[in-house]
Protein backbone atom coordinates (compact mmCIF):
# COMPACT_ATOMS: atom_id res chain seq x y z
CA UNK A 1 0.00 0.00 0.00
CA UNK A 2 1.37 3.24 -0.93
CA UNK A 3 1.42 6.16 1.47
CA UNK A 4 -1.36 9.14 0.27
CA UNK A 5 -0.06 11.98 -0.15
CA UNK A 6 -1.48 15.57 -0.84
CA UNK A 7 0.62 19.22 -2.71
CA UNK A 8 0.09 22.46 -1.52
CA UNK A 9 0.61 25.29 -4.46
CA UNK A 10 -0.28 22.41 -6.99
CA UNK A 11 -0.63 24.57 -9.94
CA UNK A 12 2.84 26.50 -9.56
CA UNK A 13 6.04 25.50 -11.18
CA UNK A 14 7.27 23.39 -8.06
CA UNK A 15 3.96 21.96 -7.61
CA UNK A 16 4.04 20.64 -10.86
CA UNK A 17 7.50 19.06 -10.30
CA UNK A 18 5.93 17.22 -7.32
CA UNK A 19 3.42 16.28 -9.80
CA UNK A 20 5.84 15.17 -11.86
CA UNK A 21 8.03 13.23 -9.59
CA UNK A 22 5.40 11.54 -7.49
CA UNK A 23 3.36 10.19 -10.61
CA UNK A 24 4.45 6.28 -10.40
CA UNK A 25 6.44 6.61 -7.30
CA UNK A 26 7.02 3.60 -5.39
CA UNK A 27 6.34 5.05 -1.92
CA UNK A 28 4.18 7.50 -2.49
CA UNK A 29 0.51 8.22 -4.27
CA UNK A 30 -1.25 11.45 -4.90
CA UNK A 31 -4.08 11.83 -3.15
CA UNK A 32 -5.41 15.51 -2.90
CA UNK A 33 -4.07 18.55 -4.34
CA UNK A 34 -4.86 22.01 -3.68
CA UNK A 35 -3.84 25.13 -4.36
CA UNK A 36 -5.50 29.11 -4.01
CA UNK A 37 -8.97 29.69 -3.17
CA UNK A 38 -9.67 30.63 -6.82
CA UNK A 39 -8.41 27.12 -7.88
CA UNK A 40 -10.32 25.58 -5.47
CA UNK A 41 -12.89 22.87 -6.95
CA UNK A 42 -11.82 23.13 -10.75
CA UNK A 43 -10.08 20.52 -12.13
CA UNK A 44 -6.00 20.52 -12.25
CA UNK A 45 -5.83 20.34 -16.01
CA UNK A 46 -7.37 23.66 -16.64
CA UNK A 47 -5.91 25.41 -13.20
CA UNK A 48 -2.43 24.04 -12.85
CA UNK A 49 -1.34 25.69 -16.82
CA UNK A 50 0.80 22.80 -16.77
CA UNK A 51 4.58 24.14 -18.33
CA UNK A 52 7.04 20.72 -17.75
CA UNK A 53 7.92 19.08 -21.11
CA UNK A 54 6.34 15.89 -19.76
CA UNK A 55 2.54 15.63 -20.39
CA UNK A 56 0.39 16.35 -17.18
CA UNK A 57 -0.31 12.87 -15.68
CA UNK A 58 -3.76 11.53 -17.31
CA UNK A 59 -4.91 10.57 -13.84
CA UNK A 60 -4.83 13.55 -12.08
CA UNK A 61 -5.79 16.31 -15.06
CA UNK A 62 -9.09 15.81 -13.94
CA UNK A 63 -8.70 15.72 -10.03
CA UNK A 64 -10.88 18.34 -8.23
CA UNK A 65 -8.34 20.99 -6.15
CA UNK A 66 -9.62 20.94 -2.38
CA UNK A 67 -9.69 24.24 -0.24
CA UNK A 68 -6.04 24.60 1.67
CA UNK A 69 -7.26 23.27 4.40
CA UNK A 70 -6.35 20.29 6.62
CA UNK A 71 -9.34 18.49 7.10
CA UNK A 72 -10.07 15.79 4.34
CA UNK A 73 -6.17 15.82 3.40
CA UNK A 74 -3.60 13.07 4.10
CA UNK A 75 -1.17 13.02 6.79
CA UNK A 76 1.97 13.29 4.64
CA UNK A 77 1.64 17.28 3.25
CA UNK A 78 4.28 18.50 0.09
CA UNK A 79 4.39 22.42 0.48
CA UNK A 80 5.31 24.19 -3.03
CA UNK A 81 3.33 27.30 -1.37
CA UNK A 82 4.95 31.04 -1.42
CA UNK A 83 6.80 31.77 1.80
CA UNK A 84 3.69 34.31 3.11
CA UNK A 85 1.80 31.76 2.29
CA UNK A 86 3.27 28.91 4.04
CA UNK A 87 3.88 30.98 7.20
CA UNK A 88 0.04 30.91 7.35
CA UNK A 89 -0.71 27.56 6.42
CA UNK A 90 2.04 25.03 6.47
CA UNK A 91 1.52 25.33 11.16
CA UNK A 92 -2.25 25.31 10.66
CA UNK A 93 -1.92 22.01 8.68
CA UNK A 94 1.34 20.76 11.20
CA UNK A 95 -0.91 20.99 14.32
CA UNK A 96 -3.62 19.20 12.65
CA UNK A 97 -1.26 16.31 12.82
CA UNK A 98 0.42 16.16 9.25
CA UNK A 99 3.70 15.99 8.18
CA UNK A 100 4.57 18.83 6.08
CA UNK A 101 7.39 18.25 3.78
CA UNK A 102 8.25 21.99 2.76
CA UNK A 103 10.17 24.05 -0.31
CA UNK A 104 9.13 26.87 1.71
CA UNK A 105 11.49 29.34 3.28
CA UNK A 106 9.45 30.33 5.95
CA UNK A 107 10.49 27.97 8.65
CA UNK A 108 13.70 27.20 7.50
CA UNK A 109 15.71 28.96 9.95
CA UNK A 110 13.61 28.27 12.83
CA UNK A 111 16.16 26.52 15.26
CA UNK A 112 13.51 23.33 16.18
CA UNK A 113 13.15 23.04 12.17
CA UNK A 114 15.43 20.54 10.88
CA UNK A 115 16.59 22.01 7.22
CA UNK A 116 17.90 19.06 5.31
CA UNK A 117 20.15 17.60 2.17
CA UNK A 118 19.71 14.12 3.14
CA UNK A 119 23.29 13.11 2.19
CA UNK A 120 24.84 15.99 4.31
CA UNK A 121 22.70 16.24 7.69
CA UNK A 122 20.21 13.55 7.79
CA UNK A 123 21.18 13.15 11.63
CA UNK A 124 19.49 17.11 11.80
CA UNK A 125 15.98 15.07 11.59
CA UNK A 126 16.27 14.53 15.84
CA UNK A 127 14.99 18.17 15.61
CA UNK A 128 11.49 16.93 14.87
CA UNK A 129 11.60 16.15 18.70
CA UNK A 130 11.89 19.69 19.67
CA UNK A 131 8.95 20.78 17.60
CA UNK A 132 5.71 21.66 19.43
CA UNK A 133 3.85 20.11 17.33
CA UNK A 134 4.60 16.56 17.37
CA UNK A 135 2.10 16.68 20.78
CA UNK A 136 -0.91 16.36 17.82
CA UNK A 137 1.90 14.19 15.02
CA UNK A 138 2.39 16.82 13.44
CA UNK A 139 5.60 18.47 12.18
CA UNK A 140 7.27 20.71 9.71
CA UNK A 141 10.49 19.84 7.73
CA UNK A 142 12.37 21.93 4.71
CA UNK A 143 14.78 21.58 2.28
CA UNK A 144 17.00 24.88 1.47
CA UNK A 145 17.04 27.47 -1.19
CA UNK A 146 17.53 25.99 -4.75
CA UNK A 147 21.20 27.90 -4.65
CA UNK A 148 22.22 26.82 -1.61
CA UNK A 149 21.65 23.38 -2.21
CA UNK A 150 24.19 23.06 -5.11
CA UNK A 151 26.59 24.79 -2.94
CA UNK A 152 26.46 22.84 0.34
CA UNK A 153 26.57 19.53 -1.49
CA UNK A 154 29.91 20.64 -2.85
CA UNK A 155 31.44 21.61 0.30
CA UNK A 156 30.20 19.00 2.60
CA UNK A 157 32.54 16.35 1.33
CA UNK A 158 35.57 19.39 1.60
CA UNK A 159 33.96 20.35 5.35
CA UNK A 160 34.73 15.78 6.33
CA UNK A 161 37.67 15.37 4.78
CA UNK A 162 39.32 18.98 5.42
CA UNK A 163 37.44 21.43 7.12
CA UNK A 164 36.35 24.48 5.08
CA UNK A 165 37.11 28.17 6.37
CA UNK A 166 35.96 30.34 3.51
CA UNK A 167 33.69 30.64 0.54
CA UNK A 168 33.24 32.63 -2.49
CA UNK A 169 29.90 32.00 -4.45
CA UNK A 170 29.03 33.57 -7.66
CA UNK A 171 25.59 32.15 -9.31
CA UNK A 172 24.27 32.05 -12.30
CA UNK A 173 20.58 30.89 -11.74
CA UNK A 174 18.07 29.71 -14.15
CA UNK A 175 14.69 31.64 -14.84
CA UNK A 176 12.62 28.56 -13.78
CA UNK A 177 13.70 29.40 -10.47
CA UNK A 178 11.50 32.46 -10.66
CA UNK A 179 8.55 30.58 -11.22
CA UNK A 180 6.05 31.19 -13.74
CA UNK A 181 5.48 33.70 -15.40
CA UNK A 182 9.09 34.85 -13.46
CA UNK A 183 11.22 37.13 -15.74
CA UNK A 184 9.64 39.12 -18.60
CA UNK A 185 11.37 38.22 -21.95
CA UNK A 186 12.35 41.63 -22.55
CA UNK A 187 14.35 41.69 -19.20
CA UNK A 188 16.23 38.38 -19.31
CA UNK A 189 17.06 37.89 -22.78
CA UNK A 190 20.25 38.95 -23.72
CA UNK A 191 20.70 40.39 -19.92
CA UNK A 192 22.46 39.45 -16.57
CA UNK A 193 20.21 40.73 -13.78
CA UNK A 194 22.85 40.79 -10.89
CA UNK A 195 20.35 40.50 -8.32
CA UNK A 196 18.22 37.96 -6.88
CA UNK A 197 15.85 38.74 -4.02
CA UNK A 198 17.11 37.20 -0.82
CA UNK A 199 19.16 35.00 -2.51
CA UNK A 200 22.66 35.94 -1.22
CA UNK A 201 21.01 35.85 2.41
CA UNK A 202 19.75 32.74 2.36
CA UNK A 203 22.85 31.11 0.76
CA UNK A 204 25.10 32.79 3.57
CA UNK A 205 23.07 31.61 6.25
CA UNK A 206 21.55 28.49 5.03
CA UNK A 207 24.76 27.15 4.41
CA UNK A 208 26.12 27.16 7.96
CA UNK A 209 23.17 25.69 9.53
CA UNK A 210 22.89 23.06 7.14
CA UNK A 211 26.69 22.42 7.69
CA UNK A 212 26.44 22.86 11.31
CA UNK A 213 26.03 20.40 14.24
CA UNK A 214 23.63 18.90 16.00
CA UNK A 215 23.89 20.22 19.83
CA UNK A 216 21.59 19.45 22.44
CA UNK A 217 17.76 20.97 20.96
CA UNK A 218 19.29 22.44 18.27
CA UNK A 219 22.18 23.30 15.74
CA UNK A 220 25.17 24.44 16.06
CA UNK A 221 26.31 27.03 12.80
CA UNK A 222 29.57 25.88 10.94
CA UNK A 223 32.11 27.99 11.74
CA UNK A 224 32.92 29.47 7.94
CA UNK A 225 32.26 32.48 6.13
CA UNK A 226 29.98 32.51 3.25
CA UNK A 227 30.17 35.54 0.90
CA UNK A 228 27.71 34.60 -2.10
CA UNK A 229 26.99 37.12 -5.30
CA UNK A 230 23.38 35.94 -6.94
CA UNK A 231 22.62 36.83 -10.63
CA UNK A 232 20.09 35.59 -13.08
CA UNK A 233 20.36 34.87 -16.50
CA UNK A 234 18.40 33.40 -19.51
CA UNK A 235 18.79 29.53 -18.85
CA UNK A 236 16.03 27.67 -18.66
CA UNK A 237 17.02 24.91 -16.08
CA UNK A 238 19.92 24.34 -13.86
CA UNK A 239 21.97 26.95 -11.66
CA UNK A 240 25.83 26.90 -12.22
CA UNK A 241 27.78 28.37 -9.10
CA UNK A 242 31.59 29.47 -9.53
CA UNK A 243 33.19 28.82 -6.62
CA UNK A 244 36.10 29.53 -4.60
CA UNK A 245 36.98 27.51 -0.82
CA UNK A 246 39.98 28.21 1.84
CA UNK A 247 40.15 24.58 3.44
CA UNK A 248 41.64 24.30 6.97
CA UNK A 249 43.91 21.42 5.87
CA UNK A 250 46.12 21.12 2.85
CA UNK A 251 44.84 19.29 -0.16
CA UNK A 252 45.78 17.99 -3.32
CA UNK A 253 43.80 18.48 -6.15
CA UNK A 254 43.78 14.56 -6.84
CA UNK A 255 42.32 14.34 -2.99
CA UNK A 256 39.54 17.00 -3.77
CA UNK A 257 38.53 15.00 -6.94
CA UNK A 258 38.46 11.48 -5.05
CA UNK A 259 36.55 12.81 -2.13
CA UNK A 260 33.66 14.39 -4.26
CA UNK A 261 33.58 11.26 -6.06
CA UNK A 262 33.76 8.50 -2.89
CA UNK A 263 31.42 11.31 -1.30
CA UNK A 264 27.66 9.15 -0.45
CA UNK A 265 25.25 9.54 2.69
CA UNK A 266 22.24 8.19 4.36
CA UNK A 267 20.16 8.15 1.19
CA UNK A 268 22.44 6.26 -0.89
CA UNK A 269 22.97 3.77 2.38
CA UNK A 270 18.87 3.35 2.44
CA UNK A 271 19.12 2.87 -1.09
CA UNK A 272 15.97 5.82 -1.34
CA UNK A 273 13.92 5.90 -4.70
CA UNK A 274 14.87 9.22 -5.70
CA UNK A 275 18.71 9.01 -4.32
CA UNK A 276 20.85 9.26 -7.27
CA UNK A 277 23.56 6.68 -7.18
CA UNK A 278 26.46 9.28 -7.27
CA UNK A 279 25.76 12.58 -5.38
CA UNK A 280 28.57 14.49 -7.08
CA UNK A 281 29.31 13.92 -10.38
CA UNK A 282 33.35 14.73 -11.18
CA UNK A 283 33.41 16.16 -14.91
CA UNK A 284 37.11 16.67 -16.33
CA UNK A 285 36.25 18.51 -19.47
CA UNK A 286 37.80 21.80 -19.43
CA UNK A 287 34.40 23.32 -20.68
CA UNK A 288 31.84 21.26 -18.13
CA UNK A 289 29.67 21.66 -16.30
CA UNK A 290 26.91 23.09 -18.68
CA UNK A 291 22.92 22.76 -17.56
CA UNK A 292 22.22 21.91 -21.50
CA UNK A 293 24.27 18.99 -20.77
CA UNK A 294 24.88 18.05 -17.58
CA UNK A 295 21.24 19.95 -15.71
CA UNK A 296 19.39 16.25 -15.67
CA UNK A 297 22.95 14.33 -14.04
CA UNK A 298 21.39 11.46 -12.07
CA UNK A 299 17.77 12.29 -13.20
CA UNK A 300 18.25 16.08 -11.59
CA UNK A 301 19.41 14.51 -8.18
CA UNK A 302 23.01 14.65 -8.88
CA UNK A 303 25.02 17.61 -8.52
CA UNK A 304 27.79 18.12 -11.28
CA UNK A 305 31.30 19.43 -10.50
CA UNK A 306 34.27 20.56 -12.12
CA UNK A 307 36.94 23.10 -13.58
CA UNK A 308 38.88 22.57 -10.56
CA UNK A 309 42.17 24.15 -10.45
CA UNK A 310 44.06 26.14 -8.04
CA UNK A 311 42.66 29.84 -6.59
CA UNK A 312 45.70 32.99 -5.98
CA UNK A 313 43.36 34.28 -3.63
CA UNK A 314 41.73 31.48 -1.51
CA UNK A 315 42.90 28.00 -2.31
CA UNK A 316 40.43 26.15 -4.76
CA UNK A 317 38.13 26.88 -7.14
CA UNK A 318 35.36 25.22 -9.32
CA UNK A 319 32.44 25.21 -10.70
CA UNK A 320 28.82 23.60 -10.01
CA UNK A 321 25.57 23.08 -11.45
CA UNK A 322 22.55 21.54 -10.26
CA UNK A 323 19.02 21.17 -11.21
CA UNK A 324 17.39 24.33 -9.62
CA UNK A 325 13.58 22.95 -9.87
CA UNK A 326 14.78 19.18 -8.92
CA UNK A 327 17.47 18.72 -6.65
CA UNK A 328 16.76 22.66 -5.56
CA UNK A 329 13.04 21.90 -5.23
CA UNK A 330 10.48 19.32 -5.47
CA UNK A 331 13.04 16.35 -5.68
CA UNK A 332 15.03 17.75 -2.68
CA UNK A 333 11.60 17.49 -0.75
CA UNK A 334 10.96 13.92 -2.60
CA UNK A 335 13.98 12.40 -0.89
CA UNK A 336 13.18 14.33 2.43
CA UNK A 337 9.83 12.23 2.94
CA UNK A 338 11.13 8.88 1.46
CA UNK A 339 14.17 9.11 4.50
CA UNK A 340 11.12 10.39 6.92
CA UNK A 341 9.50 6.87 5.78
CA UNK A 342 12.63 5.12 6.14
CA UNK A 343 13.41 6.82 9.63
CA UNK A 344 10.28 5.94 11.11
CA UNK A 345 8.59 9.15 10.79
CA UNK A 346 6.25 8.60 8.39
CA UNK A 347 4.68 5.25 10.31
Amino acid sequence: MKIPAGILGATGVVGQRFVQLLENHPWFEITWLAASDRSTDLEYGAAARWRLKTPIPSRLESMRLASAEPPGAPKLIFSALEAAVADELEPRFATAGHAVVSNASAFRMRPEVPLLVPEVNAAHLRLLEQQSWRAKGGFIVTNPNCSATGLVMALAPLQQAFGVEKVFAVTMQAVSGAGYPGVASLDILGNVIPYVAKEEEKMEIETRKMLGRLNGAGIAPAELTVSAHCNRVPVEDGHTESVSVKLRKPATREQIIQTFREFRGRPQELRLPSAPERPIIFLEAADRPQPVLDVNAGGGMSVSIGRLRACPLLDWKFTVLSHNTIRGAAGAALLNAELLKAEGYLA
